[in-house]
């Protein structure tokens, strides 16, 4: 009997990978950005906890932003309400240049570590594309440190004028696909996140979907549930291309 790897395998041509969270991580190197400024502002609290208030407000500002449906706010400046809001949580005095210098440290971040090796293997039988909440201006400094790996396209949500999960987010994606390679159907591409939110946008959206549980969590009850979870790109790599041959030495 067939696996869903086995459907997966003969029936995907395309991978759309989410960014912030999944393909670089954004709580470990904010966490490793915000350490010493927090520290030289004299905060005492856990600056782990204060990167997940800001991230945490970031999303709930962003999906108010596409709920209310007037015009679509660029992450940076979602970004820039979010920190200011978590630093008057916090109670650190602040000014505006501090807050545009930690939200631009997005734009930095690494891959996790495993990122590269597993994209080069996928790279070999999939076209691989990124569709991120991320400013288009925001995308290419951000590309200057994926430059190990040969994305196809990345994809702002700008050019839907929504944030994702909105259904023109997935539908957006789609069509730039589909503009350089028409022989991509909507049935072979395979969206993923290390978020539920965005694998239940995709999954009802038409896409097959993979979860990446990096923090082994329940995906929860939704009854879009993705195709596939996997802990690590490397597992998702494995899947779709079989184990990596073992190097001899």
């Amino acid at each position: 009997m067939a696996t869903i790897t086995d459907l997966l395998q003969r029936e995907t041509r395309a991978l759309v990978f989410d960014l912030y969270g999944t393909v670089v991580d954004m709580q470990g190197g904010l966490v490793e950005i915000a350490t010493p400024f927090l520290q030289d502002k004299g905060w005492e609290g856990d600056p782990n906890q204060f990167v997940t208030w800001w991230r945490r407000t970031h999303f709930e500002d962003s999906m108010i932003d596409a709920l209310c449906d007037r015009g679509h706010t660029p992450y940076r400046q979602v970004g820039h309400r979010a920190v200011s809001q978590v630093m008057e949580r916090a109670g650190i005095a602040h000014d505006q240049d501090e807050v545009r210098a930690l939200v631009g440290a997005i734009e930095t971040l690494n891959p996790f570590p495993e990122v590269v090796d597993a994209m080069a293997r996928l790279k070999e039988g999939y076209k691989l594309f990124v569709l991120s909440n991320g400013d288009r201006d925001m995308l290419e400094v951000a590309r200057a440190h994926l430059v190990d790996i040969d994305f196809d396209d990345v994809i702002s949500v700008q050019e839907a004028g929504y944030f994702k999960p909105h259904a023109m987010t997935y539908q957006t994606a789609e069509d730039v696909i589909g503009l350089d390679h028409p022989e991509i159907e909507r049935s072979g591409i395979l969206f993923v996140a290390n978020h539920a939110f965005d694998c239940i946008g995709a999954k009802a959206h038409g896409f097959r979907t993979c979860f990446i549980n990096r923090r082994n969590r329940p995906f929860g009850q939704s009854p879009m549930q993705p195709d596939l979870q996997v802990e690590t790109m490397t597992a998702l790599a494995d899947a779709l291309c079989g184990p990596a041959e073992a190097v001899s030495v």
